[in-house]
């Protein structure tokens, strides 16, 4: 039998705590990173179409680019949860940007026009993303059935946030997107899902922006009012009286928490949903650039023109031909 030498016997006998502990592995890390790469191969296979893929869940898109944006893309964003499982996006609410990609989320919370960006795609790794868009008036009864169990704060915030994506949270999502696969089971299931992806939001990051629609007679609830007025009569001349009155806000208080919500007065966002309008009847040819202005509600050509060019970097005419080039 071969003899010990002295150091070996004394590491033998060492008391454990001189010895070095194995490696520790962050389990909720090793979780969140297994779901998300679940869903990144759910998305992949469910979107096989560059740009929107419209599922059979309600509500439910899935989005694949496979080369970053370039040109920045302008929408009147409705409510709804973001969620990157590939990738990165840059979006800008008037002056100010967010940034999202895997390690966070992004939830509006109201009518918003926006400017987004894809930055980070590739046809080996492309932009996959889950979108689940809120049906507005859902989403408030939603909120006021689950509000009264969440802290509500006072003030107003930006009617757009972002979180930090949980275990939790993913699990629900990868329930929804597993539906695809089952549509039979979607009218039962599907509204219990997308409760729960509400109440894992309104309790997270920035939730109490989603809590406070369920609130009666919060600002949000009133601002939610207010865009939704000025939707339906973005053509109009704006009476900033007859929106306070509509959003039963005094018209001080209607500038301060409008601009808190949006990042904009009542006027910069309903010129923004004129030029929006102008632009989609340009693009579907519905309307030449004149006839679009006054139809949305310029009376002058000239400053329509000055304000679609200030908004999208060009003309009208100019406009319309590198939109046709660049998705040609």
């Amino acid at each position: 039998r071969r003899k010990l030498g002295f150091m070996a016997i004394a590491h033998l006998i060492a008391p454990t705590s001189l010895v070095a502990p194995p490696p520790v592995f962050d389990q909720a890390k090793l979780q969140l990173v297994l779901r998300q790469a679940e869903l990144a191969s759910m998305v992949q296979r469910h979107a096989p179409l560059e740009g929107e893929n419209v599922t059979c869940v309600p509500g439910l898109s899935l989005f694949r680019l496979s080369v970053p944006t370039g040109q920045p893309v302008h929408a009147l964003h409705r409510p709804a949860l973001c969620l990157i499982a590939q990738g990165a996006k840059h979006l800008m609410l008037a002056d100010e940007l967010y940034a999202y990609d895997l390690s966070t989320y992004l939830v509006f919370a109201q009518d918003l026009p926006v400017m987004a960006n894809v930055v980070q795609a590739s046809k080996e790794a492309p932009y996959l993303c889950v979108a689940l868009n809120f049906d507005p008036i859902e989403l408030a009864q939603r909120a006021l059935a689950l509000a009264p169990a969440l802290p509500i704060k006072e003030r107003s915030g930006r009617g757009l946030f972002v979180g930090s994506p949980h275990v939790a949270l993913l699990d629900a999502v990868l329930r929804l997107v597993r539906l695809v696969d089952t549509p039979q089971d979607i009218a039962a299931l599907a509204p219990l899902v997308v409760q729960e992806i509400v109440y894992r939001l309104m309790a997270g990051d920035g939730g109490w922006r989603l809590a406070q629609l369920g609130q009666d007679g919060s600002h949000a609830r009133r601002v939610a009012r207010a865009i939704a007025w000025l939707r339906e009569r973005y053509a109009q001349p704006l009476s900033v009286a007859e929106l306070a009155h509509a959003a039963h806000m005094s018209t001080s208080s209607l500038h301060h928490h409008f601009k808190a919500v949006t990042n904009m007065s009542p006027l910069q966002y309903q010129k923004r949903l004129r030029l929006y309008e102008a632009r989609r009847l340009l693009a579907a040819g519905l309307a030449d650039a004149a006839t679009a202005g006054h139809r949305v509600g310029y009376e002058s050509p000239t400053q329509f023109s000055r304000e679609y060019s200030r908004l999208f970097g060009a003309p009208p005419a100019r406009d319309l031909r590198e939109l046709r080039e660049r998705y040609r």
